[in-house]
């Protein structure tokens, strides 16, 4: 290589790392990135993108099943789950060869190897042709993160799964244990549950979904059991007993212990940030539970050196790592970024029916002090909702009422992930409940309960 000194080098080539590597090359930087295994990080190859692929397959299944209702018909409905898989790859690898695409068209240089601190601003890298030592005014860690195992439990690719095998399976599941019922565990326990596995979800927690609205969890748990789904909450996943073609799970609820046999065990208990090796201890950068410690600006204790997306703070989300990419690359630019306000980025869950969400939850509003005034509307009250035979869900706004500022928005039902936006473009634009009142929604569609659950928190609702 011939130049060996960069305004900024991005270790990690995630949605965080790809985009901070573009947003500086567009404002004249020069810019390295360097990426161990793919374009795109995780969320592109093995999480956001083909986990997407997977559920579209499994709910236009679900949909099959249902032809009756919609006036049509659909005899000896199956499945072929290695093309389910293949499409879900296909999928994840296009999008893959159109990073690559994407930083050569913005003249960045990127580099496939293995990336560690040596110095303040020198970054060496081992490729398969040797290894060389680039320097960086900047240096941008974005190495994301991993499943996290727990000792007794840990992933064999075979019983026992992480994200990675059970996104290209083995084997069909016929009982399969789920153990975490965050995101990841849940939409894992959606398609599989969909697809005729018998399901069990256990979560350590006192109840399903630990980071949504109470109300909004309950919901989505009365419709995963309705489903067939077994669901365990406040209940503990002790030691499994590994065999032959089976799993003996030791499984402790109320302090006793049950041993229950599966075929299958997926385990969704959280993440550990990607810091071995990176060489943050030579250096002495922060670091707290595997994951760097920052601002708000995502600088860590040491100047020039910058962490985002999983590999620092909370949520833990790709779209957050993409906009802290951006704004890192804006500010090592010279430019005055806003800073990424964690409470104002949306989560979404894209089980059957989808969970999405946005700001405080009504507890979390209740215990920052808040007077709140709360809205709800059901999915049964809405024309579009019935059309399209989704009547199950419901959408929550939370409001201060003292200024009638929204402080969260909460939904579970058909396509909420992409009504959620209406309510994130909200608070970044500081709305009250006046101008999403005065907001004229179109009919019909599933937004107009947005705008109903606005007018249920003041009493002015119409359709229920």
């Amino acid at each position: 290589m011939a130049d060996k000194t960069f305004d900024m080098i991005v270790i990690g080539a995630g949605p965080g790392g790809y985009v901070a590597a573009i947003r500086g090359a567009q404002l004249g930087l020069s810019v390295a990135i360097i990426e161990r295994e793919h374009m795109g990080g995780i969320c592109l190859n093995w999480g956001c993108i083909p986990t997407k692929a997977l559920l579209r397959s499994s709910e236009v299944f679900h949909l099959m099943h249902r032809a009756s209702e919609f006036g049509l018909s659909a005899d000896n409905i199956s499945y072929d789950l290695d093309a389910v898989v293949k499409r879900s790859r296909g999928v994840a690898a296009k999008l893959n060869a159109g990073i690559g695409h994407l930083l050569k068209k913005n003249k960045v240089t990127a580099i496939m190897g293995e990336a560690s601190l040596v110095g303040k601003n020198k970054v060496s890298v081992k490729t398969d042709k040797g290894t060389e030592v680039l320097t960086g005014k900047n240096v941008v860690l974005a190495t994301g993160a991993r499943a996290r195992e727990l000792p007794g439990l840990e992933a064999d690719g075979d019983l026992v799964w992480t994200y990675k095998t059970a996104l290209k399976p083995p084997h069909m599941p016929k009982k399969l244990l789920v153990i975490g019922s965050g995101a990841i565990g849940i939409e894992f326990a959606s398609f599989y549950n969909t697809l005729g596995a018998d399901t069990t979800v256990v979560e350590v927690m006192e109840r399903i979904l630990p980071v949504e609205d109470k109300e909004i969890a309950d919901f989505a748990k009365k419709a995963f059991k309705k489903q067939g789904m077994k669901i365990m909450e406040k209940t503990l996943v002790k030691q499994l007993d590994r065999g032959k073609g089976k799993v003996t799970a030791h499984i402790e609820s109320k302090g006793k212990v049950e041993k229950v046999e599966f075929d299958t065990v997926i385990s969704a208990v959280g993440i550990v940030g990607n810091v071995e090796g990176l060489g943050l201890e030579k250096i002495g950068i922060k670091e707290d539970r595997s994951h760097v410690v920052t601002d708000q600006y995502c600088r860590t204790n040491i100047k020039g050196i910058f962490a985002i997306g999983d590999l620092a703070a909370p949520p833990w989300l790709a779209h957050k790592a993409s906009h802290e990419g951006v704004m890192v690359a804006e500010l090592i630019a010279g430019l005055k970024p806003h800073a990424v306000k964690p409470e104002s980025i949306a989560g979404c869950t894209y089980c059957h029916p989808q969970i999405a969400s946005v700001g405080y939850t009504e507890a979390a509003a209740k215990d920052k002090g808040f007077d709140i005034k709360v809205g709800r509307f059901p999915f049964v009250g809405n024309g579009k909702a019935i059309a399209l035979g989704e009547p199950e869900g419901i959408v929550k706004t939370i409001f201060d009422a003292k200024t009638g500022e929204l402080l969260g928005a909460h939904m579970v039902g058909a396509e909420v992930t992409e009504l959620i936006q209406g309510y994130v473009i909200g608070r970044q634009l500081e709305t009250t409940e006046e101008d999403l009142m005065q907001t004229v929604f179109p009919h019909p569609t599933l937004s107009e309960m947005m705008h109903e659950s606005v007018l249920d928190a003041y009493g002015k609702v119409i359709h229920i």
